[in-house]
């Protein structure tokens, strides 16, 4: 039998911070965000992105909490999840998350195909989808080794493309001064597409889908070779440069096109750079990556809870080949990315992604905040936060929930808990510890400090606790009935 060769490991640059960085800066980035210029104004639009990036980053700084504090194995949120609060509360969130995960790859596919036509509008929608389909599937179910280098040249692509919007801006199209750019705007394109809402928060709910790719590193844990350093590092340092790069966006494209162009014109990020064709690359290298991402980190997932065996055939999910590539969790994921394709639009269950994301987020605040609350000597994180920054990722977690679609939020909630429940039917076996039993004595020191502050005995609440010494445990079956009677009420 051939020795299993040993799992290529990545480092923080080419681990984390390479496909969270590409899954942030992406399709919005070069197709909205004139739009949430023109409708917000200037400052709107910076405000929309400094919310957006708030709620990431204080999730972002939970996450670094504690995934100094434990070892972490495969499958990112899940995995950190799944060890504080138990394979139920894992999967519960992990189930739903690796689906709506499988859909955002095809979403990402059906973005590529939407630029691949602006260059080429003969070419057959469905078949550029097949074609990206089988090239993705192609390079992730190869490595993730081959995926991590593919994504090096998409930065590359990538990278190009800012570059000559910095010479564009160098070269005058800010033709804009600052006096004359609009501050803050009138939103009086933001109901189409049968938006409905508050105007600022439905340009919101637009934007925000492109500053929750930060887990997109995180899901790669498995396959890190110090993830309690690079997913802190790598995720925090992508989050802080794509911040600063939509920041900049915003400032020369509100000076180098007028409000109507912005509002009616999504390629004008394209038209205004001083070599069109390679933002047209950078577009596709975006969507590209997203979804390359999102492929190999899905599986990874899927792997992770295969084996943890919280889904049936978890130990077929949970296997690798000689390589240490989780192939049959590949094989799902392709699977349920071409089933998806076939439904050729995505528009009414893609708040469902953003959601799943969400509540994802929230769960891991509460972690922190559980683990920070409960003073276990075991929580000691290298990387410490202050007791408010759960506490702010969780509420605006919540909010943004709320805000974005609230019908959608509560039966993304209700999913949660309907595959919590299933799980918990099928009594799965922890293979770690997790925080549950410090929850349980905690609750038990604060009954005992209440109970020891009440101003009387209450001989009402009292029941004999018996101990009875005995050298075989045989002697007692005679009188078991009668202890029993004893200290039954």
């Amino acid at each position: 039998m051939e020795p299993q060769k040993s799992l290529k490991k990545f480092g923080t640059f080419g681990g984390v911070f390479t496909p969270t960085l590409l899954t942030v800066i992406g399709v919005i980035m070069y197709l909205r965000l004139g739009w949430v210029v023109g409708n917000a104004g200037l400052l709107g639009a910076w405000l929309i992105i400094i919310i957006s990036f708030f709620i990431t980053i204080t999730t972002a700084l939970s996450m670094s909490s504690i995934t100094t504090n434990i070892k972490i194995g495969a499958g990112g949120a899940y995995a950190i999840i799944s060890q504080s609060l138990g394979l139920e509360v894992g999967g519960s969130l992990g189930i739903p998350r690796y689906v709506s995960q499988g859909m955002a790859v095809t979403m990402y596919i059906f973005g590529f195909r939407e630029g691949w036509l602006m260059i080429f509008p003969a070419h057959n929608a469905f078949l550029i989808d097949i074609i990206v389909f089988i090239i993705l599937y192609a390079i992730a179910y190869k490595s993730a080794d081959l995926a991590i280098r593919t994504q090096y040249l998409i930065m590359g692509i990538i990278v190009s493309s800012l570059i000559v919007i910095v010479l564009a801006a160098y070269y005058g199209s800010m033709q804009f001064s600052t006096t004359d750019v609009l501050k803050w705007g009138t939103f009086e394109r933001a109901n189409e597409n049968n938006l409905s809402g508050a105007d600022f928060w439905i340009v919101f709910a637009v934007f925000f889908p492109a500053a929750t790719g930060i887990m997109a590193g995180a899901n790669m844990s498995g396959e890190l070779k110090d993830p309690r350093k690079s997913i802190p590092i790598g995720t925090l340092m992508a989050i802080g440069i794509s911040f600063i790069v939509y920041m900049v966006l915003a400032y020369w494209i509100a000076r180098s096109a007028s409000t109507d162009e912005l509002l009616n014109n999504y390629n004008i990020m394209i038209d205004k750079s001083l070599f069109p064709p390679l933002v047209i690359a950078g577009v596709l290298g975006a969507t590209f990556s997203s979804a390359l991402a999102s492929m190999v980190g899905s599986s990874r997932i899927l792997y992770a809870m295969g084996e943890h065996r919280v889904l049936p055939a978890g130990k077929w999910l949970g296997a690798t080949d000689k390589t240490g590539q989780p192939r049959n969790a590949m094989i799902v994921t392709g699977v349920l990315v071409f089933l998806t394709m076939l439904l050729r639009d995505l528009n009414a269950v893609a708040p469902l992604v953003t959601m799943f994301f969400l509540i994802t987020y929230a769960m891991l605040n509460v972690v922190v905040i559980i683990e920070q609350k409960l003073g276990l000597i075991s929580f000691r994180p290298l990387f410490r936060v202050r007791k408010w920054v759960p506490w702010l990722g969780l509420i605006t977690s919540v909010l943004a929930m709320f805000i974005i679609n609230p019908t959608i939020s509560l039966i993304s909630v209700a999913v949660v808990v309907l595959v919590y429940g299933i799980l918990l039917q099928r009594k799965l076996v922890t293979p770690f510890e997790d925080v549950r039993s410090g929850l349980f004595v905690s609750f038990a020191e604060w009954a005992a400090k209440r109970t020891s502050l009440l101003s009387t005995t209450q001989e009402r609440a009292w029941k004999p606790n018996l101990l009875i010494p005995i050298s075989n445990p045989k002697t007692i079956r005679a009188v078991f009935s009668f202890l029993k009677n004893v200290a039954y009420p």
